[in-house]
C-alpha cells in the first residue's frame, strides 16, 4: 500500500527566512498603509497654508510620525512657535520609549542594524509584530512599515500639491481616519484580558488630564499604566 501523502504545514515564525517574514510584514502592513495614505492627504491639506508644500512634505518625509506632525501643526496653527510646536511632538512621540523597551531583547542585530530596525517603529508595526510573551519579530515588523512609509509620504505630497482641490479634509471624513486607525489596533490588543486593564486604566488617566493639561501629556502620563503590575504574568 502506497504511504498517505500529507499536506506540508506552513512553516512558523522561526522556521520562515527573514525575507519571507519581511514580506509577510508588508501584506499584512497594506491596509494601515491605505490609512496611511489618506491620513497623509488629510496632513498635507491642513499644514499646506501653515507650513507651505516643501516644508510639508519634507517634514513627513523625516519625521514619519502622524500624531506628533498633526499635534505640531496645531500649535502653529493656534499662533504658538516652533519651540511649543516641537515640544508638542516630542511630548506625543515619547510612546516609543516604552514600546522600545519592550521591543528591544527581540532585536538580534548590532547597534546598526538595531538602530535601523528601531527607524521602523511605529504603533501600527510595532502591534503587527507582538508575537505575545515579550516576543517580538523585528522582520515582520520592517515589512510592514514598508508598507506604510511610501504612502504616509506621497499622501502628504498629494495632499500638499493638490489641496487646493480636495477642500476641507473634515467634509471628507478625512479628520476620523486618526482615531478610527488606533482604535483598530486596540481591538486587536483587547483579546488579552491583562491588556484590558491597561487600557482601562490608560483611558481613566487620559480623560482625567484632558481639560487640565496640554495637548499629549495625557497621552504620555496613561502610557505610565504598561508599567503597572495588573495581574500575573507567565
Amino acid at each position: 500500500m502506497a504511504p498517505t501523502a500529507t499536506a506540508p504545514t506552513a512553516p512558523t515564525v522561526g522556521e520562515r527566512s527573514e525575507g519571507q517574514r519581511v514580506l509577510a510584514g508588508l501584506r499584512a502592513g497594506v491596509p494601515y498603509g491605505v490609512a496611511s495614505l489618506l491620513l497623509g492627504v488629510s496632513f498635507g491639506v491642513l499644514a499646506r497654508p501653515v507650513l507651505g508644500p516643501v516644508a510639508t512634505i519634507v517634514m513627513s518625509v523625516v519625521v514619519f510620525a502622524g500624531s506628533a506632525q498633526f499635534a505640531a501643526l496645531a500649535v502653529l496653527s493656534a499662533g504658538g512657535g516652533a519651540a511649543a510646536a516641537i515640544v508638542a511632538g516630542m511630548l506625543l512621540n515619547l510612546r516609543f520609549v516604552p514600546m522600545g523597551i519592550a521591543i528591544a531583547p527581540s532585536l538580534r542585530a548590532g547597534p546598526l542594524g538595531r538602530a535601523l530596525r528601531g527607524q521602523a517603529l511605529v504603533d501600527a508595526s510595532w502591534a503587527l509584530a507582538n508575537r505575545g510573551d515579550g516576543r517580538f519579530d523585528s522582520e515582520f515588523l520592517v515589512g510592514s512599515t514598508l508598507a506604510q512609509y511610501p504612502a504616509w509620504v506621497g499622501g502628504t505630497v498629494l495632499g500638499a500639491l493638490a489641496g487646493g482641490d480636495l477642500g476641507d479634509p473634515r467634509s471628507l471624513g478625512l479628520d476620523a481616519i486618526f482615531p478610527a486607525f488606533f482604535l483598530g489596533l486596540l481591538v486587536t490588543e483587547l483579546r488579552r484580558p491583562q491588556a484590558r486593564l491597561v487600557a482601562a486604566l490608560g483611558a481613566g488617566i487620559a480623560l482625567v488630564l484632558i481639560p487640565f493639561t496640554p495637548a499629549g501629556v495625557p497621552i504620555i502620563a496613561a502610557a505610565v499604566a504598561v508599567f503597572l503590575p495588573l495581574g500575573p504574568r507567565r
